[in-house]
């Protein structure tokens, strides 16, 4: 008698893993999210290929993964488009397929064929997908998942200068301040990486718009909200007191409106806010007094 139908089941090649991934996406379209039970099988499809790209990039806990397969994988996604699927559906995925994609999503940037990050790459040549998780940070049910995959972009440098140089960007001066207290942390956290994971594309991007950035930072200190304040203060001397920033630390301490705002921020009703102020106006004062010796 033959008992071959216990045998194991073949492992799926990353193209298969790939094609299934983007045939179960593929399937969470407008007629099947509005029927339940349809909705229901798909997303239960969805989920089940995202563990199996999860246990071929990072292992099951048993048998660590296969570094061929990990790269063959992120080629594939790149070349199927798969990344730009899994972007625009993340609206309708569930929590656990939302949670296996950010740790997905990490990794699979990390991927290198000679001296290209393929993924990275792809995104390079779809830039309209960063301004959508930008965006998504309005979506309170996705928010956390996409601030998350964001930081992992915002490492590579040429995403970073694009959401410096986009219009989505000056979204976060808003997100910072949303009422939900963990969406606005997590868009601080991003907005903080924004502003000093690259310095020199920082500055770069203070030269050419120092008059609409300081304008909008004025509102996030001067912000009614505490924790706006504090931590819009600490960031402002992280980044302005960075030695490619020099050109710009010594344009603001001239500006008058902003020298004021120090000082209001030295009479606010929290003493680590009044600290933190304390240190920028001295710092502040110092520099004006070099610039007046030389």
């Amino acid at each position: 008698m033959s008992f071959s139908f216990f045998k194991p089941s073949r492992p799926k090649t990353p193209q298969e893993v790939t094609k299934a991934i983007k045939d179960s996406l593929m399937a969470l379209d407008t007629k099947t999210v509005v029927e339940v039970k349809a909705l229901e099988k798909a997303m239960e499809e969805v989920e089940k290929n995202f563990v199996t790209m999860r246990c071929m990039l990072s292992g099951d806990g048993e048998v660590e993964p296969n570094v061929d397969q990990v790269l063959q994988l992120a080629l594939e996604i790149s070349k199927e488009d798969v990344l730009s699927l899994v972007i625009h559906k993340l609206p309708i995925l569930g929590w656990e397929a939302r949670k296996d994609l950010v740790h997905c999503w990490s990794i699979l940037l990390k991927q290198k064929v000679d001296s290209t990050y393929c993924c990275v790459d792809y995104i390079e040549n779809h830039l309209e997908l960063l301004d959508f998780l930008v965006v998504c940070y309005d979506n309170k049910e996705i928010a956390l998942n996409c601030g998350n995959m964001l930081r992992e972009c915002i490492k590579f440098p040429t995403l970073a200068q694009y959401i410096l140089n986009s219009a989505s960007f000056v979204l976060f001066f808003k997100f910072v301040e949303l009422p939900n207290f963990d969406v606005a942390s997590d868009a601080f956290s991003t907005f903080k990486d924004l502003l000093t994971k690259h310095g020199t594309l920082v500055s770069e991007y203070l030269t050419a718009h120092y008059d609409e950035f300081f304008d909008l930072y004025e509102k996030l200190l001067t912000s009614s909200n505490y924790v706006t304040r504090r931590q819009s203060l600490k960031l402002l001397s992280e980044f302005l007191l960075e030695p490619p920033n020099s050109h710009i630390m010594k344009h603001y301490i001239l500006e008058v409106r902003y020298l004021k705002v120090m000082m209001t921020l030295l009479k606010d009703s929290s003493k680590n806010i009044q600290i933190s102020a304390f240190h920028i106006f001295k710092v502040l004062k110092m520099s004006n007094l070099k610039r007046k010796r030389n």
